[in-house]
């Protein structure tokens, strides 16, 4: 990020990185599956026969209650029953009209999809069994006007077993931050088109990071549906929530003086997107490699909006995506759904002191290593980014590649980069998926030779070692300090995007430049 921002800092005037829309998930764990549903009636003493009884009575109240935290706030429940409205725009037209700064603004009610539970007739067995199963219920969403927040809802489902879902917005949350602080800014939608003090701006949403997240979404959950704490206890205890991230948005703002500074450069973006960037470097700002082993969906696509345009690049349900926002605000967002795709240091719940890498959780207790891993994607986008405009030509580049040098007293050969060898190695090196954590040997070795015996291996392992030895001298590449990895360097990223996109461009396009 810090290449784009010093290729383009007569225009960049700030910039600023954090969480845009968050997306919680509140479950009782006990109540989360049909064995464990199964084991709280038991302990319940409540017979299977009793169950629609019961669950249905559980339904009344918490809906009741729900609603009257609606009354009592004097505010308005209204149903929904087109699905194509968007609740949001319609809490934020009652929170104009009411003149809502803070508090509760309304409780909007829609029958959706959920998972909830059923009674099944084992026929074999003759007996009753509890099955789980996708079905439809009335949620009622509680838009809040929240002090520290802003505008964000807490989602009740009003059948077993009560799964909640918290969403607020980070940029939301900042506004309310710089308030406070008396930083100056201008927002518009879910950005900022200028900050005072983007610095301290930036702290500010880092401490946001520090949240204590079980305490303020259990303190939303208890406001949204405070009977469930008293209706569903054991040995008298009220079951708690656990709390998950179902999706993050991570978004990189880079703040641009005006509207023309932006239209100047993001055409050229998209363009550096859409023709360099293939499924192996979506791939690869995921940390998935495009091999055998991988099965999933790499995708790119272009949307024209009415705001703008918008790059997404996606792999299964991840995705980071480029836009202009307001027209001088240009966003890099990494959106995580699954985050088993990435890895956090941490122990066990079990052994919480036996610490290594282990698989990312939904678990909040892993936002601040989810925030972690959409930085460096994001950053990591900028830094390909930031080999558009490059003030030097393909020919200056190209030339000194040209020419034998000699380095700690050793003669190398220039390279010659049209040609097949040399431009087949430059690919491989250049190749989306070691960006993340670079290319070793075997790797290159495989994508130059493809699969050896033993001693074919061995014969081609010494000639790869001389080809990295011959790019080192050229400074393309660098090796990884205390590791056998290799990365391109500054001027190995300039030149291998340079050679990409002559390579992708038609001969008519050449031409019209060369002119």
């Amino acid at each position: 990020m810090k290449a784009f921002v010093q290729r383009h800092c007569a225009s960049v005037i700030g910039t600023l990185s954090g969480f845009d829309r968050l997306l919680f998930r509140g479950t009782q764990r006990m109540l989360a599956t049909a064995r464990g549903m199964m084991n709280y009636l038991w302990a319940q003493q409540i017979k299977l026969t009793e169950f629609g009884d019961w669950s249905q009575e559980l339904t009344r109240q918490v809906r009741a209650e729900s609603e009257q935290a609606a009354a009592d706030a004097g505010r308005p429940v209204l149903y929904v029953n087109d699905p194509c409205v968007r609740k949001e725009d319609l809490a934020r037209e009652v929170a104009g009209r009411d003149k809502i700064q803070s508090g509760l603004v309304c409780v909007l009610s829609a029958v959706e999809p959920c998972w909830s539970y059923d009674l099944h007739r084992d026929r074999a067995n003759k007996k009753l069994v509890l099955v789980s199963r996708r079905r439809k219920c009335l949620h009622l969403y509680h838009y809040l006007m929240h002090e520290e927040l802003g505008l964000m809802h807490v989602r009740v489902q009003t059948w077993l077993p009560f799964n909640l879902r918290a969403c607020l917005n980070g940029r939301s949350w900042l506004a309310r931050q710089m308030d406070k602080a008396g930083i100056e800014y201008v927002q518009k939608d879910n950005c900022f088109t200028h900050v005072a003090d983007p610095q301290k701006a930036q702290a500010l949403l880092e401490e946001q990071l520090k949240t204590d997240w079980p305490a303020l979404l259990g303190g939303l959950a208890r406001q949204a549906a405070p009977a469930q704490e008293r209706l569903l206890t054991l040995e008298d205890r009220p079951l708690e929530y656990y709390w998950s991230a179902d999706q993050s948005e991570w978004a990189t703002d880079l703040m641009f003086r005006d509207e023309k500074s932006l239209a100047l450069v993001y055409p050229k973006l998209v363009r550096q997107g859409v023709l360099t960037l293939g499924a192996a470097d979506v791939l690869k700002f995921m940390g998935k490699r495009l091999d055998g082993r991988f099965k999933g969906e790499a995708a790119t696509s272009l949307k024209h909006r009415p705001q703008g345009v918008r790059l997404k690049h996606q792999v299964d349900a991840n995705s980071v995506k480029m836009y202009d926002k307001q027209g001088s605000v240009l966003r890099v967002e990494t959106t995580i759904n699954d985050p088993s795709r990435f890895k956090v240091y941490r122990g066990t719940e079990a052994e919480p002191d036996k610490l290594q890498w282990r698989t990312l959780r939904k678990g909040v207790a892993d936002l601040h290593r989810r925030a972690q891993v959409s930085q460096a994607c994001n950053e990591r986008y900028l830094s390909h980014l930031a080999q558009v405009e490059c003030p030097a030509t393909l020919g200056e580049e190209l030339a000194p590649l040209g020419t034998g040098l000699t380095r700690d007293g050793r003669r190398y050969r220039g390279l010659r980069v049209l040609e097949d060898q040399d431009a087949k190695l430059l690919a491989a090196v250049a190749d989306g998926r070691f960006a993340l954590n670079g290319f070793r040997n075997a790797d290159i070795r495989q994508a130059l030779f493809g699969a050896a015996d033993k001693a074919q291996a061995r014969r081609q392992s010494g000639q790869v070692s001389r080809k990295l030895a011959l790019l080192k001298a050229h400074g393309l590449i660098r090796r990884v300090p205390r590791t056998r990895r290799w990365v391109l360097s500054d001027q190995g990223k300039r030149v291998t995007t340079l050679l990409a996109a002559a390579r992708n461009a038609s001969a008519p396009e050449l031409v019209k430049i060369a002119a």
